[in-house]
């Protein structure tokens, strides 16, 4: 099988390497370990449209209702790579541009697209996504938030809570699922409502991680008010599990030029400490390797296909891959790995640097974005035809 992209694309390549090379910040990666508390980093929100205004959002749009360049699938996943590579800001704006704007193509109205996706392409609103809630996280037809319509003029009153939002703080806007039929049950009586969240009756609370970041955050509704039902009033199941379908693929080829970097980084640590020297360890860096570039090209592989497995086979790859990552950074390190970068001061009494904080994060890889569990039996339901799991 023929893994390379062609002339088209290494153009397309050369010209994303260049202008990020001219244009991306030098010391996005070192911001904090990972670059991931946004509100200690950098202005993301002037990235976001410097980014559009060079007509690097919305590359595999349709173009109809805006957008910039267009780029076929194998560009997208070149600009993607190109991206990590630079070690460019951790974007804010992936939310609403690879998530929500091609469900709106999909199932949204004119109006909808005409007025939501070309501030997402100039990078002026960003989004955050109203899934989870307590008691209905893996299990997301167990949804309680409620939503109430207004029969004077179509909005949605909305009440209950949504949990491990990412960048609610940030977001001008939320897409959330809500149950609009009282006494729907599962899946059914559900709708996919748009909601701004600068209103009254809308209370973010940030998560503290185990990591010591706030990446993920509580948000409270009481009462505020959504302006928009994408699809049918009660047919947001569908919505949600197309938008989802959007969730990996691309995304799962950049995400690897990242676990590429930190391999190299644990490599060299290995080196440092001498831990090379073991032949256990040795071992266990060999393998990591040849699993990552096993993964290249089992995404390359499945790429655009229809392959009802593949999204649910890499998640169970790579997150198991990627908490060996972090509990071999810890190994190479020895004793060490128990100490922060810093002495403790009570204006910073949690320190941790980039290995540590692997090590951390990665704990939560195998339960979001769907757990391991869901996962397999996603596999064993939609593509071997297993008997469906039963519900209560």
């Amino acid at each position: 099988m023929d893994f390379t992209f062609g002339p088209e694309v290494d153009a397309f390549r050369a010209e994303a390497r260049q202008w990020l090379a001219a244009n991306a910040p030098a010391n996005a990666l070192a911001d904090t370990p990972a670059a991931t508390d946004l509100r200690a980093a950098p202005d993301r929100r002037a990235w976001e449209r410097t980014l559009g205004a060079a007509g690097w959002i919305g590359l595999g749009w349709s173009g109809t209702y805006g957008g910039n360049r267009r780029a076929t699938l194998a560009q997208q996943v070149a600009w993607g790579e190109e991206y990590a590579r630079a070690g460019a800001p951790v974007r804010t704006g992936h939310i609403g541009e690879k998530l929500l704007a091609p469900t709106l193509e999909a199932h949204g109205t004119p109006e909808q697209c005409e007025r939501f996706l070309p501030p997402i392409a100039r990078g002026e609103e960003l989004w955050c996504q109203g899934y989870s809630e307590p008691g209905a996280g893996s299990d997301l037809a167990g949804v309680r938030t409620a939503a109430v319509r207004d029969p004077a003029d179509g909005s949605y009153r909305v009440s209950g809570q949504k949990i491990w939002t990412s960048l609610a703080r940030d977001a001008d806007w939320c897409f959330l699922l809500a149950r609009t039929e009282p006494g729907s049950r599962r899946h059914h009586g559900l709708s996919f409502l748009l909601l701004p969240m600068d209103q009254p009756g809308i209370d973010v609370r940030p998560i503290r991680q185990m990591s010591g970041a706030a990446d993920f955050n509580e948000v409270f509704f009481d009462g505020a008010r959504a302006v928009g039902v994408v699809g049918a009033e009660g047919g947001g199941w569908q919505v949600a599990m197309a938008l989802l379908g959007h969730e990996r693929g691309v995304s799962t080829l950049v995400q690897q030029i990242g676990f590429g970097r930190e391999l190299a980084e644990v490599t060299e640590a290995a080196r440092r400490t001498g831990a090379d020297t073991d032949p256990m360890i040795r071992q266990r860096l060999i393998r990591l390797w040849a699993e990552l570039r096993t993964m290249r090209w089992n995404a390359l592989r499945t790429l655009g296909t229809a392959d009802l497995a593949a999204p649910s086979a890499a998640k169970l790859l790579w997150s198991a891959w990627h908490q060996r990552l972090g509990e071999l950074a810890m190994t190479v390190r020895g004793p060490s790995a128990a100490t922060g970068p810093r002495d403790w001061t009570p204006a910073a009494p949690y320190e941790l640097d980039a290995a540590q904080h692997l090590f951390l994060f990665s704990r939560a890889d195998t339960i979001y974005g769907g757990s391991d569990e869901v996962q397999r039996t996603i596999i064993a339901e939609r593509a071997l035809g297993l008997p469906r799991e039963p519900k209560g």
